[in-house]
């Protein structure tokens, strides 16, 4: 994939996205020290070049109703691009299932499932299970707390990388 070069002005707009959501033009501009209509033609590179994918709230789930949020690792029997692609677009269409990342080694997806009881994840495996998507194994972790929960610090990626 191709990637946007963008500069230090880009990454403070990008940044300032992450940690307060949409913004007002003016707003935008006084958190990232530009003047606004510099700062919205930025702003519009980034959105048109697709690195904003969107704006959301960070809801506090716990605070409206019990949640039971278990990380599952999986391993498929197969490993043609089928069977990736089959297990990926069935994945995608399941609500439960907030993330899931193809993985390196000994397993192939690391998902996050958030289910309103033990017993409704359990539903869910045994849809998954019954969807004969190719699960050669699985292994379950329930979350007891959450400990952090962030979006990366854009500013840091990009001070660290090697290209």
């Amino acid at each position: 994939m191709r990637k946007v070069s963008i500069d230090a002005a880009d990454i403070r707009i990008l940044r300032a996205l992450q940690l307060h959501g949409q913004l007002s033009k003016t707003k935008l501009s006084e958190i990232v020290n530009l003047s606004p209509t510099p700062c919205w033609i930025r702003f519009s590179r980034l959105k048109e070049a697709g690195l904003i994918r969107g704006y959301h709230a960070d809801i506090a789930v716990d605070k409206i109703t019990s949640a039971t949020k278990v990380v599952v690792t999986v391993s498929l029997e197969g490993h043609r691009k089928s069977n990736f692609t089959r297990f990926e677009d069935y994945i995608a269409q399941v609500d439960e299932i907030v993330e899931c990342m193809a993985t390196g080694g000994g397993m192939d997806y690391v998902m996050k499932v958030v289910a309103p009881s033990l017993s409704a994840f359990q539903n869910v495996m045994e849809r998954l299970l019954s969807a004969e998507l190719g699960i050669e194994r699985y292994m379950t972790y329930i979350g007891t707390r959450e400990i952090k929960s962030t979006q990366p610090n854009i500013a840091s990626l990009m001070a660290g990388r090697d290209d």
